[in-house]
């Protein structure tokens, strides 16, 4: 748990805003060595979910999920501002208790300041503290849990008297391990006191460890002295801890219910004791957040019970915790309850029935965050045997999954099957089997340093690094223990801690997020994998392409470059760490192919295209002198096209088509002309605002794209203003949860809700460009209506800045990445100067579907007749107006796709920088008859992949 000290309090701080206080606190955990400065990162992301404001002058900044990977030990840091800051939701903070926590600990720390929030006039003496020991005493408070549950009632107990129901329930407090025999002592010497309604009451204060309240009933009628005996609650005193208990006891005496319980289940004795009438109706719900009921779904949940017309009350189901007003956020966040478990609702009254059904309702949905179904049976390790065996693959025929990591190979397969770990669930001896499992998470940890060594830096080291962390993760290590002190093997603990938290990761909305769920994996089954004795085979000494279900980042970072000429996976998706790894290493690589491919036999060869995602088993000699064919000829070209990468980018018969740059760093520049670049056809200004933890200013702009346009020397600089939104939001501008974000604010209509941002980009941009040409570009346009708010703050800027401070050769366009700026692009061409068409985005909207999804990525092919017809009728448009059309996608720097796109009369293409010189090549190898005869071919096809297939076999 975690906890406050005087050491932990910095006094005096100062702040002009919220974000300079946030950076003193990322600060102040970095410098304890609590936190990598990362975390700062995952500060500001969470205040961009929602305001950690928590009341009475205090703020709870704590990093996100995601961002735990930073955490390096869990500690707290208080900031005091005796002169306040403004926090971003409008309240007023003096103090920030800023939490580094690799679990979900931050909610100890809100349980611990919940008893701070009803205190009047705290802020003000928060304020006016002149010591770290007073501000930590107005902080802290120790939370002791008084136990009342089910595991403390003994009911229906055969006993002779009181005495020995006064002793069944001390007896159940010594199973617990609230109290020693000490205490049982003390309740065998003390005679129970009466209370009234045949219930009695004994207590001690001698040998407790925890507060605890017992309840025994007996299993047929007493009596003593006269007096019914209905049940004796047995009382483990400790300071006030336990006058909560007792309070609960006179409330039910108060109630008069006291004489129902003798023949009452566990259930109802609880819910009596909790605080919830006879009359009272009742509903369970699990709480489904990954994170429990922390702060935001906490005020979600208060706000539904307030709208309802009649008081809910709220407890923990397996507990037997007093039941809390369901509308204050002070006592729902008391709760600290966490995923899996079930809260009790209760109400009473005619509007009982729909109040419960809203809160219920309201839970189930996520309250305000995405969620998914609770599984109290976690998935087996190993699939059920009776599962249907998947069909071969057939020879000689292209398979399609997704392209990870561009290139081609042509090799025998080697296959590499997830091994079997044979171990036993349970196991007699929790000692012996903790330290199994300690010397094994040792031995990995070696391991796992030997492989950053040999790595020696770069991507490949620091994402194994990041395994080390998530092996010495303590919340990890204490799951497992936990599993092995209930009885489970080393192995099976282990592995339930490791699936539990690979299947939180994979709940995860952001895919790039939950595909980390492989890393925790392959460090689970490095373990495992010594625990168990199980080596992976070796693989052969001659080149080969790596066959496996998955693979984890370390698996990949071990693969021998010289002999592994490619990966093929079942499972994983492009952002997949496994993926990074492969392109960072120069690996062609296909994933996501489906369990298909684990039939093919150790031998076969196969044609891997890491371009194109495509892999062919057995394939013909035909075939197979096609590829090594198209492998030579790529060597050849690459050269080729490198020696003339400075020639005027045409095709063969003289036809001009411009090919630019893309580049998400203005510092590339000079590489992207240094490669034969013309220009640079899309500068994504969003790194310079992802770059800085607030706002760049307008020199830091003015200086960030004339070094751009420096390094072009001349040539055109086609810069799209800021393209951020829900899905990559900045720290300093939160926005609102979106259950869609692709679909969401982002763009220019982001942009527009904050036009000064806009205005001081655009400023920036003219600036800059004094004396050479600019061509800015408006991101995620649907209508003219989106083009025309922008540009009337450029025409006003335009009016503002003398001509000689400013560019003169200037041009404003939109990207075409929304199907109804395509479809209403006649209208647009009339006013813009320009088009660029973004196929990532466009066949993504075009085909409803997510690019990086890896099952169905494969299907997002910008060559599909669609996307193609919407890039016909935009440059239509633009055509008939002496407009120019660009396209800044992937498919731009696609070999089947270039003579297409110049069919259409598309006038540029911007690659990546190292595509440069290929595209040119390519270009040379048609002449624009051709393209248009490929163009009209391709428009003739019925899916993208009849596109393909035609164009492949012209």
């Amino acid at each position: 748990m975690l906890t406050l000290s005087q050491d932990d309090v910095r006094l005096g701080c100062q702040a002009d805003d919220w974000r300079t206080a946030l950076d003193q606190a990322a600060e102040a955990l970095h410098a304890a060595g609590l936190v990598a400065p990362d975390y700062r990162g995952g500060l500001y992301e969470r205040e961009a979910q929602s305001s950690t404001f928590l009341g009475n002058a205090i703020a709870i900044p704590h990093g996100t999920a995601e961002s735990r990977v930073h955490v390096k030990a869990t500690g707290v840091r208080v900031l005091q501002f005796p002169d306040g800051v403004d926090w971003h939701d409008g309240q007023r903070v003096h103090v920030l208790v800023t939490i580094a926590a690799q679990s979900d600990e931050h909610l100890d720390i809100l349980r611990q300041l919940t008893h701070v929030l009803d205190q009047d006039g705290i802020a003000e003496r928060l304020a006016a503290a002149d010591s770290p020991g007073e501000i930590a005493g107005l902080l802290s408070r120790a939370v002791v849990e008084a136990r009342l549950d089910a595991e403390t009632l003994s009911l229906g107990f055969p006993a002779r008297d009181h005495r020995e129901l006064a002793l069944a329930g001390a007896a159940r407090l010594r199973q617990t391990d609230c109290v020693d025999s000490g205490f049982v002592a003390a309740v065998a010497e003390a005679a129970p006191q009466a209370l009234g309604q045949g219930l009695w009451l004994v207590a001690s204060d001698r040998g407790v460890s925890v507060p605890a309240l017992a309840m025994a009933t007996p299993a047929s009628p007493l009596d003593a002295g006269g007096e019914p005996v209905h049940g004796v609650f047995c009382l483990a005193a400790q300071g006030q801890a336990h006058r909560g208990l007792l309070e609960r006891i006179l409330a039910l005496l108060d109630s008069d219910a006291a004489g129902v319980l003798q023949a009452a289940d566990a259930d109802t004795l609880l819910a009596r004791l909790a605080g919830e009438s006879a009359a009272a109706r009742q509903r369970r719900a699990t709480v489904l957040n990954a994170h429990g009921l922390h702060a935001r779904p906490a005020k979600q949940l208060v706000q539904v019970a307030r709208a309802q017309g009649t008081a809910i009350r709220v407890r923990l189901a397996e507990g037997g915790g007093e039941a809390v007003s369901a509308t204050s956020l002070t006592k729902i966040i008391n709760l600290g309850a966490r995923r899996g478990q079930q809260l009790v609702f209760s109400a009473e009254g005619e509007e009982a029935e729909a109040a419960l059904d809203a809160v219920c309702r309201a839970l189930e949905d996520g309250l305000g965050e995405r969620v998914e179904p609770f599984d109290a049976h976690r998935e087996a390790l190993e699939p059920r045997e009776d599962a249907p065996a998947p069909a071969p693959l057939p020879a000689d025929e292209a398979h399609v999954a997704v392209a990870a990591s561009p290139g081609l190979a042509i090799a025998p397969a080697f296959v590499l099957r997830t091994p079997r770990f044979e171990y036993p669930a349970r196991a007699a001896d929790p000692a012996a089997e903790i330290q199994r499992l300690e010397a094994a998470i040792r031995q990995a940890t070696e391991q796992l340093e030997a492989l950053v060594r040999q790595a020696r830096g770069g991507e490949v080291a620091q994402i194994l690094s990041m395994h080390e962390e998530m092996l010495g993760d303590p919340e990890l290590h204490q799951a497992a223990r936990e599993g092995i002190q209930e009885g489970a093997s080393a192995e099976a603990g282990w592995w339930e801690a490791i699936d539990t938290a690979a299947q939180a990761q994979e709940r995860l909305a952001d895919r790039l997020l939950a595909e980390r769920a492989a890393d925790l994996r392959d460090v689970g089954r490095r373990v495992l994998g010594i625990l168990c004795r199980v080596e992976l085979p070796r693989p052969p000494d001659h080149p080969y392409v790596l066959v496996t279900d998955d693979i984890g980042p370390s698996d990949v970072a071990r693969l021998d470059t010289g002999r592994v000429r490619g990966l093929l996976t079942a499972r994983g998706g492009a952002t997949a760490h496994s993926a990074i790894l492969a392109r960072a290493l120069g690996i062609p690589a296909v994933v996501g192919a489906g369990d298909r491919v684990m039939t093919i036999d150790d031998g076969t060869e196969l044609i891997l295209d890491g371009e194109r995602g495509r892999v062919t088993p057995a394939p013909s000699a035909e075939r197979r002198q096609s590829a090594e064919r198209r492998l030579a000829e790529h060597r050849r070209r690459e050269a080729e096209a490198w020696e003339a990468r400075f020639a005027e980018a045409r095709t063969r018969d003289g036809h001009r088509v411009e090919v630019a740059s893309n580049l998400g760093n203005t510092a590339h520049a000079a590489d992207a002309v240094e490669r034969g670049a013309e220009g640079v056809g899309l500068l994504r200004t969003e790194f310079l605002f992802m770059a800085h933890a607030r706002e760049p200013d307008l020199e830091t702009q003015v200086a960030e794209y004339h070094e751009a346009l420096e390094a072009l020397d001349g040539r055109p600089l086609v810069a799209r203003t800021l393209d951020v939104g829900g899905d990559k939001p900045l720290p300093y501008w939160p926005l609102p949860q979106e259950a869609n974000p692709f679909l969401g604010l982002r763009g220019i209509r982001l942009s527009l809700t904050r036009p000064e941002v806009l205005e001081t980009q655009l400023r920036a941009l003219l600036m800059a460009a004094v004396g050479r040409p600019l061509r800015i570009m408006l991101p995620m346009v649907k209508d003219v209506a989106e083009f025309r708010a922008a540009r009337a703050i450029l025409d006003r800027l335009l009016d503002e800045i003398p001509e000689a401070e400013r560019t003169t050769d200037l041009q404003l366009g939109v990207m075409i990445e929304v199907p109804s700026c395509a479809l209403l692009a006649p209208s647009l061409a009339a006013e813009v100067d320009f088009f660029s068409v973004g196929t990532n985005d466009l066949t993504q909207y075009t085909l409803a579907i997510d690019r990086d999804h890896p099952e169905l990525s494969a299907q997002a092919d910008g060559l599909h007749p669609a996307v193609l017809r919407l890039i016909e009728m935009t440059v239509a448009a633009a055509h008939a107006q002496g407009k120019w059309v660009g396209v800044c996608g992937e498919l731009a720097s696609d070999a089947t796709a270039v003579p297409v796109l110049v069919g259409l009369g598309v006038d540029e293409l911007s690659v990546s920088a190292r595509q440069v010189p290929l595209v040119k090549a390519r270009l040379r190898e048609f002449d624009l008859d051709e393209a248009r005869a490929q163009a009209e071919l391709a428009l003739a096809q019925a899916t993208g992949e009849a596109v393909r297939d035609a164009l492949e076999a012209r």
